[in-house]
């Protein structure tokens, strides 16, 4: 089984073949920011997929404005002192903005101190609560708002991409031959959902037969067995029949587990039938992946 062959743009061999000077190519890239368009767009529209060569083309040229992520706590900032002004104390403007204290106190600190009245020690800790309370649910907005930021930053993958996270998916999580044991198969082990299906699009990619694949719940003893198979006979969009037989953990009874909830579902096997020739190739295209990531050093 062969790497999938690049897309068109994966590579400068098409831009730069002589027709095209990496000068010239520069000069349109340069011309392409100044129109302001991202650094996706232009990669896309000049099909330039190696960040390196894409840092080289826009050097020096900085982003266009719209690009940019905005600071969200100049705004928070802005309200604090305004706030402040007002005579509220640290407490208050916690509980309004969801802010921490520490952070309060440096937008402030400039400012005049309000006057307020004494408070009963269950007073403060009440305000104390509710402000400690505003600032995680802050703190988780903010939280959110940066995964969907980043997540956006991914875009669509190309079959490179995806060939190449792939291979660095199952190095990391997949069964690997060692000398004491020297098996050369491909089998993919994981509880995260997530992960089993980048997986199963990462053997589509390659080629992989769906015939050629089995699947094999593997769960302690003392969960629960068949809502697991469902759920991941549903994840992989196939019926509980599908499933080889579950593999069941002995419980040890000196052992404390945390995995007991009732989102414990185990873990997925996914075993690739007469696979030593992919094994082989998975850790060529590994060691490619580490050869080349020492070149640019």
């Amino acid at each position: 089984m062969n790497a999938p062959r690049r897309r068109d743009g994966d590579s400068m061999g098409g831009l730069l073949d002589g027709s095209t000077t990496f000068e010239e190519l520069r000069e349109r890239a340069i011309a392409l920011r100044k129109d302001g368009m991202s650094r996706r767009q232009i990669r896309d529209r000049l099909k330039v997929s190696n960040n390196d060569i894409l840092n080289r083309l826009l050097e020096g040229e900085p982003p266009p404005e719209w690009t940019k992520r905005p600071n969200a706590k100049d705004d928070l900032r802005a309200r604090a002192r305004e706030m402040r002004l007002q005579g509220m104390t640290y407490d208050r403007i916690q509980l309004e903005l969801g802010c921490s204290k520490s952070s309060i106190s440096l937008w402030v600190r400039d400012l005049p101190k309000p006057d307020r009245p004494p408070r009963t020690r269950e007073e403060a800790s009440a305000i104390a609560k509710r402000g400690w309370e505003a600032t995680l649910r802050q703190r988780e907005i903010e939280r959110q708002r940066t995964k969907l930021a980043a997540a956006r930053e991914v875009g669509e993958l190309t079959d490179r991409e995806l060939f190449l996270v792939g291979v660095g998916l199952y190095w990391s999580e997949g069964a690997k031959s060692k000398p004491h044991n020297p098996t050369e198969r491909a089998t993919f082990i994981n509880s995260d959902p997530d992960m089993i299906q980048l997986y199963l699009a990462w053997l589509s990619l390659l080629g992989v037969e769906p015939e050629r694949l089995r699947y094999r719940v593997m769960i302690h003893e003392s969960a629960q067995v068949a809502d697991a198979e469902r759920y991941w006979a549903e994840a992989i969009g196939a019926d509980v029949t599908a499933l080889e037989r579950t593999t069941l953990k002995k419980h040890n009874p000196k052992t404390v587990r945390k995995n007991v909830g009732e989102g414990y579902r185990g873990c997925l096997v996914v075993r690739v039938l007469k696979s030593a020739d992919l094994y082989r190739r998975i850790e060529g295209w590994w060691y490619g992946i580490v050869v080349g990531a020492r070149s640019t050093i």
